[in-house]
């Protein structure tokens, strides 16, 4: 269903670039958030995850899912916790492999599509905890993670709400937006960031001795040519994670397909001028399933969505709206 939104973009932020790069330039968080504690989850193929915990035991608890080139430390993901604990909330912080401040273990790392490591860390938490009230949040790959996930479990999950914001539901369109106009800002930051992660995490496998899976990464050949997504995802996604190409990546794990299927009460927040995709990444309501809420603003750019009436004194608005759609679910 459509629901009416609250979200009003700041007036000294008017633009989605503005909404979109002002918390990741000029947002301060603390260092080490004070509560933090971090757990390393060894994977069923011998690889590691590390996770974030906040919050006391006992409180329902929330999964939390970064967005590409991401992590824990993002500044949206500590401001989610820190909001989530003020509110009677607990949060574990997924890094996606790599992510954590330590180059994992294997060739792969993750992808749009990768689900089977929230899997593992939702039924790691669930045999631990069999009767905690779960819920779980994405921000754009991580939100695409999550809806992907939540589709293609359907009712097989004990969760009582998911939150997914600025999702890049269909991927080919997202990676063509990225071609064009003042987003190739982005897309050249993204993509050099992955480029010397990619790099330097061959040099780490080679000092690890593990010279098979530095191998797969020297087969890649040299990315320094790679200008778009089109082309990253096609030399490098795809071929690390099993994909034919870059088609076949994309239509596979682009998650509005998987919208229909999805049973657990899930808000969908998406700005119609974020910067990373068109309006016709948007689904129409025929392909929501009937647990699915999408609110749609005018404004808020990719992970933005500021408000506030005084300049420099932001109310990052998602901080007030996930809690609240959680406290919803939960009562």
């Amino acid at each position: 269903m459509l629901i009416e939104t609250t979200f009003k973009p700041a007036w000294w932020l008017n633009n989605a670039h503005l909404q979109t790069l002002y918390p990741a330039l000029m947002r301060k968080m603390p260092s080490q958030s004070r509560g933090i504690r971090r757990e390393r989850l060894i994977t069923p193929d011998n690889d590691f995850i590390d996770i974030d915990w906040c919050g006391s035991r006992n409180q329902a608890l929330v999964i939390l899912l970064h967005g590409l080139t991401g992590s824990s430390r993002s500044g949206y993901i500590k401001g989610l916790q820190i909001a989530l604990s003020a509110e009677g909330f607990r949060s574990v912080a997924l890094n996606f492999r790599g992510c954590s401040g330590e180059y994992n273990y294997s060739a792969r790392c993750y992808h749009s599509g990768e689900t089977e490591d929230i899997h593992f860390l939702y039924q790691t938490l669930r045999q631990r905890e069999p009767d905690t009230p779960f819920a779980a949040a994405g921000f754009s790959l991580g939100g695409n993670v999550l809806l992907k996930w939540l589709g293609e479990q359907g009712n097989k999950l004990s969760l009582f709400a998911a939150i997914a914001v600025s999702v890049p539901l269909v991927l080919s369109a997202c990676a063509t937006k990225l071609d064009n106009g003042f987003s190739k800002i982005y897309r050249e930051n993204l993509l050099l960031e992955l480029k010397r992660h990619v790099l330097a995490k061959q040099r780490y496998l080679e000092t690890l001795g593990k010279f098979q899976e530095a191998e797969k990464i020297k087969q890649l050949g040299d990315l320094s040519g790679i200008k778009s997504f089109w082309q990253y995802d096609d030399r490098v996604v795809a071929k690390l994670h099993g994909f034919k190409n870059v088609q076949d990546y994309y239509q596979r794990s682009s998650s509005r397909q998987f919208l229909k299927s999805i049973a657990i009460p899930t808000l969908l927040i998406q700005a119609i001028d974020d910067p990373f995709m068109t309006q016709e990444v948007l689904p129409g309501l025929d392909e929501l399933s009937s647990s699915i809420h999408l609110e749609i603003t005018q404004g808020g750019g990719h992970v933005g969505f500021i408000a506030g009436e005084i300049p420099l004194r932001p109310i990052y608005w998602l901080e007030q709206r996930i809690p609240e759609f959680l406290k919803q679910q939960l009562s």
